[in-house]
């Protein structure tokens, strides 16, 4: 039998006395040297991250951090009214809400992005391709629409203006732009792009891979829950939360 081949990383290493994080020395190179999110970009890719791609990793980071009382800030707050004492089990109950109806979205948007990118045909006859099939499909539309903020997202025209302001290429976020005015034709109303579409497009121009997009959002709002962390301890809401069910929610026998 064929010796298998020893897995590797190229992550960190460290000794007694140093450690390196893609051969940097944390110590010297980057503890104080680098921000948080020049940091996490620089650990995905071992390349010291341009200003710019910072720039536009931060306002994704900073627009999806917080969105009110919606299901995951719910979900920390009753697991962190249930057991105070592990505040990491309350983060990780609300993380897990980042999913394909919220927050997540900006996975499926992305997609859409690289497949008209990637469309033989061009990019506006692949969006309008993709417009009539979610249509006639009555497929969920991800990075279009909100329930709340009519006719527009207010964070998506500021978001694509801090990324062309650094000077990104500029293809998603023209593809998503396309993209948009075909869904408004084909449906016969105009449908916003909201801030996870936007995300998607911001994500793309910095050469985030897909399959780690969402990783942004769970880093986002891990920072936003355990600010609901804070004010639950200090201004209980759970049990309101919880006993307001109680009671809205009558039994009925099945």
């Amino acid at each position: 039998m064929k010796n298998k081949p020893v897995p590797t990383t190229s992550i960190a290493r460290s000794d007694s006395k140093q450690i390196f994080i893609r051969e940097a020395d944390l110590v010297e190179e980057l503890i104080g040297e680098m921000s948080f999110t020049e940091m996490f970009l620089f650990h995905l890719t071992g390349k010291k991250p341009p200003a710019g791609h910072v720039k536009v990793l931060d306002t994704v980071l900073v627009t999806l951090m917080e969105h009110g009382l919606t299901p995951s800030a719910i979900a920390t707050r009753l697991i962190y009214h249930s057991a105070p004492e592990a505040l990491q089990s309350a983060v990780a109950a609300g993380l897990l809400g980042v999913g394909s109806t919220f927050i997540g979205t900006m996975e499926g948007c992305a997609k859409m992005i690289d497949e008209m990118l990637n469309a033989p045909e061009g990019v506006e006859a692949r969006a309008r391709a993709i417009a009539e099939r979610h249509h006639q499909a009555k497929l969920p539309l991800h990075g279009f629409g909100h329930p709340h903020h009519k006719p527009d997202d207010p964070r998506t025209p500021k978001m694509f203006s801090v990324a062309k302001a650094q000077s990104v290429p500029g293809r998603h976020i023209e593809a998503l732009l396309t993209l948009s005015r075909q869904v408004d034709a084909v449906y016969g109303r105009h449908i916003t792009i909201n801030a996870t579409g936007a995300s998607a497009a911001l994500l793309g121009e910095i050469g985030i891979p897909l399959p780690i997009m969402r990783g942004v959002a769970v880093i986002s709002r891990s920072a936003g829950l355990v600010g609901h962390i804070l004010e639950e301890s200090q201004r209980p809401a759970a049990a309101f939360m919880w006993e307001t069910v109680d009671h809205s929610v009558p039994y009925a026998a099945s």
